[in-house]
């Protein structure tokens, strides 16, 4: 269970995409937290301890898929994938590395809300609102 379990981390290096996503689940009652790269969200993550992660794949200096095989050497808090890529073997490989759930870009906002309620039911991290 995660010390702060209202608390979603969303990583993402394209500011407009941490903005939207972050606007969409404060309008369903959640606390977010943001970072920009990859090393930023390891310590943010460690820090904060979020009941799930929003996980940007390609980012500079530290992908998402490092991020994730870091993450799962000290956390198993769920994490959705977010990216640009849509191929099978890169989907496969996320989930492999761990990763709960695989949304491309460009992706519906309450879609995305969506995923994160039925990951964190599924994970039972907290009651959704």
């Amino acid at each position: 269970m995660a010390d702060h379990p209202r608390t979603i981390v969303v990583v993402d290096d394209d500011r407009s995409i941490r903005l939207l996503v972050s606007a969409q689940l404060r309008q369903h009652g959640y606390q977010v937290e943001v970072a920009q790269d990859g090393i930023e969200a390891l310590e943010l993550i460690a820090r904060v301890q979020p009941a799930i992660v929003i996980l940007d794949v390609t980012m500079p200096q530290l992908d998402g898929f490092e991020v994730l095989r870091r993450l799962r050497a000290f956390s198993t808090v769920p994490v959705i994938l977010l990216t640009g890529v849509d191929d099978y073997p890169h989907k496969a490989l996320g989930l492999d590395l761990g990763a709960d759930d695989y949304v491309t870009k460009p992706f519906s906002p309450s879609e995305l809300a969506a995923r994160v309620r039925a990951v964190l039911r599924r994970s039972g991290s907290w009651q959704i609102p």
